[in-house]
C-alpha cells in the first residue's frame, strides 16, 4: 500500500537532506541530489525534491505500517521544517482514504 504528499517549500532540498542524514544514523537510507530513500522496519519512504516542493511517497505492506510511516515522516519533518508549518495531507493509493498529518 502507498501513500503521497508534497510540501510547498523552497528548502525542499534542504529538508531532504536533514531527513536523510537524521535517519541514516538509525536506518539505512540512500540519498542523491533531489532524491532519496528511508528505510524504516515497518515501510519505506521515498522523497523527491525540486525547486518547489518536497514529494514523499510512503510504502508498506498494509495500511497501519503506512500509517506508521506517515506518522514518523510527517513528525520529523514538521519538526524539520517548524518555521514553515508544514501541514501534509497524505493520499493513499490503494483506497480513496486520505488523511491529514498535523
Amino acid at each position: 500500500m502507498n501513500a503521497s504528499t508534497y510540501f510547498k517549500t523552497e528548502n525542499a532540498e534542504r529538508y531532504l537532506g536533514t531527513l536523510c542524514k537524521h535517519f541514516g544514523h538509525k536506518v539505512p537510507v540512500t540519498h542523491e541530489a533531489g532524491c532519496g530513500r528511508i528505510e524504516l522496519p515497518f515501510g519505506q519512504c521515498m522523497l523527491r525534491a525540486d525547486a518547489s516542493a518536497l514529494n514523499l511517497t510512503a510504502t508498506a505492506p498494509d495500511k497501519a505500517q503506512v500509517d506508521k510511516t506517515i506518522e514518523v515522516i510527517s513528525s520529523h519533518l514538521e519538526r524539520f521544517a517548524f518555521r514553515e508549518n508544514p501541514t501534509l495531507d497524505w493520499t493513499y493509493s490503494d483506497s480513496s482514504v486520505s488523511s491529514t498529518a498535523a
